[in-house]
């Protein structure tokens, strides 16, 4: 059995966001021969084409993105669109040559934020990922309203119902990319 490898990206810096949790409750309810490693975004510069070469952390992040067979987006929402860290790590990786690492490539997109749950951020996201040739899933879609209840203190997702829906995200995901290597 092959395994599947998936990482995820979360668009806050934050210990405790809730976006983090989303993805620390991916890796836990993943189904059998998948795995998903979170990609740490804390010291990745702004992309700047004048640097003479590319920063550390930016090599280790895009090497992540090589290595995975698919991507997990948790996107929070910053003044209705997407968080800056996440949309730069994607602008680093889309500079590579022919787009390799990001072209074709399966991704899922999840989010927790204010009343709407970021979705607005998510359709941001999602028009970036056109221009960039990654195959976001069109469902399930997740929307998490981060401060109704469903996280603890220290951003973890507590509330049932929400980590069903993130274990199918997972799973269509995982089977997407099956499809993919048929």
């Amino acid at each position: 059995m092959t395994t599947t490898k998936l990482l995820g990206i979360a668009g806050s810096l934050r210990r405790t966001s809730t976006n983090r949790g989303l993805l620390r409750a991916a890796q836990a309810n993943l189904p059998e021969g998948a795995s998903l490693e979170i990609a740490d975004l804390t010291d990745v510069p702004f992309y700047n084409s004048d640097l003479p070469e590319k920063p550390a952390s930016v090599v280790r992040v895009l090497g992540q993105i090589a290595a995975a067979d698919a991507l997990v987006l948790a996107s929070t929402e910053y003044n209705y669109s997407l968080a800056p860290a996440l949309k730069n790590i994607l602008d680093w990786a889309s500079r590579e040559p022919d787009n390799t690492l990001l072209a074709g490539k399966p991704a899922a997109i999840l989010g927790a934020g204010g009343g709407m749950g970021t979705s607005r951020a998510q359709y941001h996201l999602r028009q970036v990922c056109v221009f960039l040739d990654l195959r976001p899933l069109n469902k399930p879609e997740i929307f998490a309203n981060a401060f109704a209840g469903g996280f603890d203190a220290d951003g973890n997702v507590t509330d049932a119902k929400l980590i069903a829906q993130v274990a199918e995200q997972m799973r269509v995901l995982v089977a997407r990319v099956a499809e993919s290597r048929r």
